[in-house]
C-alpha cells in the first residue's frame, strides 16, 4: 500500500513550491509569540505603580519623617510612662507630663542659646572696631605679621564693601529663617501630638496588631516591642545622663574663666557633644571657643584643653559605667549610622540614626545562638583599671546582668 506523502511532511518544517524549492513556514510566521503580550502589560503595569508610588511617597515625606520622630520619641518616653502608670497615673496624664517637661526643657535650651547668640551677634556689631583692633594685634603680635588695622576697619565699614553688602544681603534670609522656623515649630507640635497617642494609646494599639496574629507570634512581636522599647529608652536616658554630666563639667569651666552666658554654653556642648557621634564634641566647642576668643585668645585655649581633656575621661570613666545597662555603640557603627542617617533624612536622620542603630543592635543580639569566643591575642579586649581590680575581687562585682 503506498504511503501517504501528505503524512510525511511536517508543516511547520517545509514544504516544496511548484519550482522545487524547499521553504520553512516559521520563516515567514508573522505571528507573536504568546508571552509577548503579558510581558508588555507586566512591564508598564509595573513601572505605572512605581511611578505612582514615588509620586505619593514625595508627596507623604514629610508625614512619614514625622511619624519616624514620633515613633522613637514614644519609644523613648514610655519606659518613664509605665513607671508612672504602675504608681497610679493615668497613662494620658502621665504621657501628658513627660512630654510637657521634654518640650520646656527644649524650648528653655533654644531661648537660652538664641539670647547667647544674638547678644554676641549685637555685640560684635557694636563693638567691631574694638574687636578688630584686638585680633590684629593678637595676629601681628603672635605671627609676625604687619597687618593695618585702620585699614581693615575701613574695609569694614565701606558702604560699597564686600562685608557691608553681604549684612545687607542677609535680609532676605533672615526672612526666610522666620519662615522656616514657624514651619519646624508646626512640625513639632504635630510629632508631638502623634507620640501623644502612640504612648496614652499604647496598649490599645498594641493589641489591634496582636488580635491578628497567633499566639506564638504574639509573644515574639511582644518581646521585640518590649525590648525595642527598653534598649532606646535606656540608650537616650543614658546620652542625656552623660550630657548632664558634660555640662556640669564645662559650666564650671565657663564660669571660672568669666565666659558670658555659661549655662547655655555648657548645656550646647553637653547635648551636641552626645547626641552627634565622634564629631559631636568637637563641633560643640566650637561656639564656646568663638566666644571665648572675642573676649580673650588665653581663654579660647583654656576651653580647648578642657574639652579634650573630659573628652578623654568620659571615654574611659563615664561612658563605659553609664553605658553598661544600657546600650554602648561602637564609635564605628555610630558614626556609619549618622552618616547613612543624613544621607537619607537630613538632620532629622542623623539624630535618629543612633537610637535607631542601639535598637536593632539590641534586637540582633537577641538572635541566633551564641558561644563562647576561644583565647587568642586577636580577641584580647583592653579593660580599665576598675574592671581589672573588680575580676581580682570577685565579691565586689555587680551581679546584675550585661549587655553584650
Amino acid at each position: 500500500m503506498p504511503e501517504d506523502s501528505e503524512t510525511d511532511v511536517d508543516p511547520n518544517v517545509g514544504r516544496i513550491d511548484a519550482s522545487g524549492t524547499r521553504f520553512d513556514r516559521r520563516s515567514t510566521d508573522r505571528t507573536l509569540p504568546r508571552w509577548v503580550i503579558p510581558a508588555v502589560t507586566i512591564f508598564w503595569t509595573g513601572f505605572l505603580l512605581t511611578f505612582v508610588a514615588r509620586h505619593v511617597f514625595n508627596r507623604l515625606a514629610d508625614l512619614l519623617i514625622l511619624l519616624l520622630v514620633s515613633l522613637f520619641v514614644a519609644l523613648a518616653i514610655e519606659p518613664g510612662v509605665n513607671k508612672l502608670a504602675a504608681r497610679g497615673w493615668r497613662r494620658w496624664r502621665a504621657t501628658v507630663a513627660i512630654l510637657l517637661s521634654v518640650l520646656l526643657a527644649f524650648l528653655v535650651f533654644l531661648v537660652a542659646i538664641g539670647t547667647l547668640v544674638g547678644g554676641q551677634i549685637a555685640d560684635l556689631l557694636s563693638e567691631s572696631n574694638v574687636y578688630i583692633v584686638d585680633t590684629v594685634t593678637f595676629l601681628n603680635d603672635t605671627f609676625g605679621t604687619q597687618i593695618d588695622a585702620q585699614t581693615v576697619i575701613d574695609e569694614v565699614n565701606n558702604p560699597d564693601g564686600r562685608v557691608q553688602q553681604f549684612i545687607q544681603s542677609q535680609g532676605d534670609e533672615a526672612v526666610r529663617l522666620s519662615l522656616t522656623a514657624l514651619g519646624v515649630i508646626f512640625q513639632g507640635l504635630s510629632a508631638l501630638l502623634f507620640t501623644y497617642y502612640l504612648v496614652a494609646d499604647g496598649p490599645r494599639l498594641r493589641r489591634v496588631i496582636c488580635a491578628r496574629l497567633t499566639p506564638a507570634r504574639q509573644v515574639r512581636v511582644l518581646d521585640a516591642w518590649e525590648l525595642a522599647i527598653n534598649k532606646t529608652g535606656g540608650y537616650l536616658y543614658s546620652r542625656a545622663l552623660l550630657a548632664l554630666l558634660s555640662a556640669f563639667f564645662h559650666w564650671v569651666v565657663f564660669q571660672s574663666i568669666g565666659t558670658q552666658a555659661p549655662i547655655a554654653l555648657a548645656l550646647w556642648v553637653g547635648l551636641v557633644s552626645q547626641f552627634l557621634p565622634v564629631v559631636g564634641t568637637y563641633l560643640a566647642g566650637i561656639l564656646p571657643v568663638l566666644v571665648t576668643f572675642l573676649d580673650s585668645p588665653l581663654k579660647a585655649a583654656i576651653v580647648i584643653g578642657a574639652i579634650i581633656i573630659y573628652q578623654q575621661v568620659e571615654n574611659y570613666f563615664f561612658a563605659p559605667r553609664i553605658t553598661a545597662r544600657t546600650m554602648e555603640l561602637h564609635p564605628a557603627v555610630a558614626f556609619g549610622a549618622a552618616l547613612g542617617g543624613a544621607a537619607l533624612l537630613g538632620a532629622v536622620g542623623a539624630i535618629l540614626a543612633l537610637p535607631a542603630a542601639a535598637m536593632a543592635q539590641a534586637l540582633a543580639s537577641e538572635w541566633g545562638k551564641r558561644y563562647d569566643v576561644v583565647d587568642n591575642h586577636l580577641t584580647l579586649i583592653q579593660q580599665p583599671r576598675s574592671a581589672a581590680a573588680s575580676e581580682k575581687h570577685p565579691s565586689s562585682q555587680d551581679d546584675s546582668p550585661r549587655i553584650p
